[in-house]
């Protein structure tokens, strides 16, 4: 078995909704990204690439070309865990980290998805948050980040 830590963060600004893990949350301000900003999907898929030795996201799909402008964050994990076939994904623990964005509505859509795209049943998927306590750029608003743990086994 293999264990790896992925991580992700975006200055928040603009128009929301936010986007995690496909599900979009509604907030006063969007994620400031050239994808869809989906920083759930990009810290997993990058756990995902690194358990299988394979470097990090912005490797596979750079932010400077232009194909992946406005690109739908779970298709590119979905497409991270094909490139990553050699291992199989057995578990996935997220934390969300932000000051004002709830996640508890959203929890159980999101582990159903992220369960779908790695090919895993839902109660190997966990999807959690926290706050900073109003501390740093997170506290203050002006930013989100998210981090996840993947563990996975050779093919």
């Amino acid at each position: 078995m293999r264990v790896s830590w992925g991580f992700d963060a975006h200055r928040l600004g603009g128009a929301g909704p936010i986007t995690l893990a496909g599900v979009p949350i509604d907030s006063e301000r969007g994620v400031v990204a050239t994808s869809d900003g989906d920083l759930v999907a990009h810290a997993v898929a990058d756990a995902v690439l690194a358990v299988a030795g394979m470097g990090d996201l912005g490797e596979h799909f750079p932010s400077a070309d232009p194909r992946w402008k406005d690109a739908n964050s779970m298709e590119l994990l979905s497409r991270v865990v094909e490139l990553a076939a050699p291992m199989t994904v057995s578990f996935v623990d997220v934390t969300v980290i932000a000051q004002d964005v709830r996640i508890a509505p959203h929890r159980r859509r999101m582990e159903q998805n992220l369960a779908t795209v790695l090919g895993l049943p839902v109660d190997l998927v966990s999807v959690k948050a926290t706050t900073t306590d109003h501390l740093g750029w997170i506290g203050s608003g002006d930013g989100i980040a998210a981090t996840a743990v993947v563990t996975a086994d050779p093919t």
